[in-house]
């Protein structure tokens, strides 16, 4: 693993704490930001020893979203014709998509702890993971309208799935603020504590529980969930009958039943 100029890593009983690591600038999302996340998430996949991420702010927030100073950087590369312009600007589009896409399409469960402020980029960040918590003082907003831009870089296209399309387009076309007990009650987040010393030990003691579990079934699950986002019942249904002919030949499910007949906790490997 190596050391990240916009993130803290570390590794503690099977679960990495991916800290967001700016709070000088709010943890705004900077050039480094969107490379390293995808550097992160590869490692991820490919360590067998993570079977769980927790995505967090260090200091009081979240993260305010995208860097500005990266904005400004991109726009002085534009120049005088419209057409290259545009191509330079959908390739960076595309780029930064591919970072939270790394988050999303991770075959670990990726827990969101959020405090303070959830803003922008913030926003499509938790959007790509599995599931969100947030301290009492989190505040939610998608602001990019309020900059005169479409969100482009996964809110629009992931959140109508989370919190249901007509609340978010509320969200997307204000710019309002939603605070904790509001994304709880619109299922933006799942739960709530009260400071973020609860919050992370809320999460942890959830991650922990995850990874208790099987890394096979717990892939396998996530796996099936992630494909019906996009094809039917019958599809979902043929997927994980020809997965599961593969899979149900793991130890762990022979483990697993030994130890529930034996009310014992089972300990699976990597």
């Amino acid at each position: 693993m190596s050391d990240y100029t916009a993130f803290n890593v570390d590794v503690t009983d099977h679960i990495a704490h991916v800290q967001i690591n700016r709070p000088e600038k709010v943890n705004a999302m900077n050039a480094a930001f969107w490379s390293e996340i995808v550097e992160i998430f590869k490692w991820v996949d490919n360590t067998d020893e993570v079977r769980v991420v927790v995505i967090s702010g260090a200091g009081k927030h979240f993260s305010a979203g995208i860097d500005l100073m990266l904005l400004a950087s991109v726009a002085n590369e534009l120049g005088k014709d419209v057409g290259r312009n545009a191509r330079l600007l959908r390739r960076k589009i595309l780029q930064m998509q591919a970072s939270f896409t790394a988050v999303d399409q991770c075959s670990k469960p990726v827990l969101a702890a959020v405090q303070g402020y959830c803003i922008g980029g913030a926003i499509d960040l938790i959007s790509a993971c599995d599931m969100r918590y947030a301290a009492d003082d989190a505040l939610f907003s998608i602001r990019e309208i309020d900059m005169g831009m479409a969100a482009d870089v996964g809110t629009l296209q992931r959140l109508p799935r989370i919190i249901g399309d007509g609340m978010m387009r509320e969200m997307a076309y204000t710019g309002r603020n939603v605070g904790a007990d509001e994304a709880q009650r619109i299922g933006l987040v799942n739960r709530t504590f009260a400071d973020l010393a609860q919050l992370l030990e809320g999460v942890f003691a959830i991650a922990r529980e995850i990874a208790a579990k099987s890394p096979i079934a717990i892939n396998g699950t996530k796996r099936m969930i992630s494909y019906m986002r996009d094809h039917s019942i019958d599809d979902g249904l043929e997927y994980v009958a020809t997965w599961n002919a593969g899979m149900l030949q793991s130890t762990d499910l022979k483990l697993a039943m030994v130890a529930h007949m034996g009310k014992q906790k089972p300990v699976f490997d990597n």
